[in-house]
């Protein structure tokens, strides 16, 4: 049995786990491959990494699993494990550079998290209406 890497990205409370095996370049989703993905904007946000570094893909399989969330929270997550995944695999320092240079969330998670609601509101920071007559 090849190599296999796992890697995982965050985003609000979307989890994706990204598994990277040798094969024919080809990214599934939860089963789905990307391109046969529903939603445009999730698959340009999630191809963003094997656009920055074509040849990255080449003899890789990833396939991705991902929870919570919502759409984008979670193409965020996914594109952060893939970045990761294929980095890890070929531990080229050009193509972190690379994924740096464009957008730190590649590689890093955004640790920003949704405020918790407060009493006497409606959310974390909105308050109910006072009235004094």
């Amino acid at each position: 049995m090849g190599k296999v890497i796992n890697t995982s990205g965050k985003r609000k409370t979307a989890i994706a786990r990204a598994t990277v095996r040798a094969g024919k370049g080809i990214i599934r989703i939860n089963s789905v491959p990307l391109d046969l993905y529903p939603n445009e904007m999730v698959r340009l946000k999630v191809s963003e990494p094997v656009l920055l570094a074509p040849a990255a893909l080449e003899g890789v399989d990833v396939s991705i699993d991902v929870r919570g969330g919502g759409i984008m929270g979670q193409a965020e997550a996914i594109r952060t494990a893939l970045a990761r995944g294929l980095l890890k695999w070929h531990n080229d320092p050009k193509i972190k550079d690379i994924f740096l240079s464009y957008d730190r969330t590649l590689l890093v998670n955004d640790s920003r998290q949704k405020e918790p609601k407060k009493p006497h509101g409606r959310g974390a920071r909105k308050k109910f209406q006072k009235s004094y007559r």
